[in-house]
């Protein structure tokens, strides 16, 4: 079936205009002004946003083991609310996903849900430490990325060994480091004397944003992200990991996206029941309405939609070796339909995720989804937004 979506505002990281966007068979056939194409269906965007779906680089499903929290099933369904149709799930779950059994049973529970993409990260030390290696060169063909994601690797040896197999194998490291500035300095050094693949999980200090800055500028390839709690949060008590910092800090990761220090916008999407939060869990549950504070903060500081759309789509396309993240032909219809205006409130009431830890509750954001579409179906929908022609 060759579905029309028509009068769009179409952007993605490279261009913003009107026109019409057809797809079939789950790939973009075309994209650009209107032209006069047969088709099975059509909707009438009225000029509201068309982009691509959002991909994010890490977000916590608690699955399997901890579905008191979260489930597969209702993280994805809670990120295709948010735009996302391909996201990242880290390893810290019970059991750590850390061999390729583990991995592949993640994959193909997600396919049978039919909601959105997954990729499955796997561990890159047993038991999320940083002692014994796991089987880096099998879980390589399965996923793009390894993390201890909520542990930091502390030994430097180990780092090292870990950059040099990302280098000879190709998977993508992810870090969490804590203390965040000793730690991503460290890996600095490291990566200019190893090589690899190095992407620094949420950056929330100036100082962080100025290593990685002067290590690009010196010629040092790596990628980093920040979440939308620490764009749109500071000075507040919340446990979430990292902290929420000062206006100080805020300012310097806007900074950080304008000059393209800060290449991704990922969640952190870290679940939790009210009784882990009370006795001390860091976590935020956001995946829902991060984009809308992603809308609130680039409206507010002048920031163009193609920089959110390469940040939240084709950054992270390209980070994961993705042949996805623009309004091309030939690439999947994985999109997004945006209402990009208009003063919303964050509300854990209308959270579809198990988890509604969130210290945002009553705040203002910007903007909403309007449906999102992954492999060219209709996986969410707002009420009746668009008007079929």
């Amino acid at each position: 079936m060759r579905v029309k979506l028509k009068n769009a505002r179409l952007v993605d990281a490279y261009n913003d205009y009107y026109g019409d966007l057809y797809f079939e068979e789950g790939l973009i056939t075309y994209c650009g002004s209107p032209v006069d194409i047969s088709f099975d269906k059509c909707l009438d965007l009225n000029g509201l946003v068309l982009m691509p779906a959002f991909i994010d680089m890490h977000c916590h499903l608690r699955d399997p083991g901890q579905p008191e929290k979260e489930d597969m099933q209702t993280g994805m369904a809670a990120a295709l609310k948010g735009g996302y149709a391909t996201i990242l799930a880290m390893a810290n779950t019970d059991p750590v996903i850390e061999t390729p059994e583990l991995v592949l049973l993640n994959q193909k529970k997600a396919q049978e849900l039919k909601l959105c993409r997954l990729i499955q990260a796997a561990a890159a030390g047993q038991g999320l430490k940083d002692k014994h290696e796991t089987q880096r060169r099998a879980l390589s063909l399965l996923t793009p990325m390894l993390s201890n994601d909520g542990k930091t690797i502390f030994s430097d040896a180990f780092m090292r060994r870990l950059l040099l197999d990302s280098a000879e194998l190709g998977f993508l490291i992810s870090t969490h480091c804590q203390p965040e500035l000793e730690i991503v300095k460290r890996d600095l050094a490291l990566l200019k004397e190893t090589g690899g693949n190095l992407h620094i999980g949420h950056i929330s200090k100036k100082e962080t944003v100025e290593a990685i800055r002067e290590a690009k500028q010196n010629g040092l390839k790596l990628t980093c992200e920040v979440t939308p709690h620490h764009l749109f949060g500071c000075d507040d008590p919340y446990l979430v990991n990292p902290p929420l910092r000062s206006q100080k800090d805020v300012l310097a990761l806007i900074g950080g996206i304008k000059d393209r220090t800060i290449d991704c916008l990922s969640t952190d999407h870290a679940p939790h029941t009210e009784a882990d939060k009370s006795a001390g869990a860091a976590g935020i549950s956001n995946i829902e309405y991060a984009i809308q504070i992603f809308l609130h903060v680039f409206k507010k500081n002048n920031l163009p939609l193609t920089r959110l759309s390469e940040m939240l789509s084709l950054a992270p396309a390209k980070r994961l070796g993705l042949n996805s993240g623009l309004l091309k032909a030939g690439l999947p219809a994985d999109l997004v339909v945006l209402e990009p205006e208009g003063v919303h409130k964050i509300s854990k009431a209308d959270m579809i995720s198990k988890s509604h830890n969130t210290p945002f509750d009553g705040r203002e954001v910007c903007g909403r989804v309007c449906m999102t579409i992954v492999g060219g179906e209709t996986r969410y929908e707002y009420g009746q937004a668009l008007r079929r022609c």
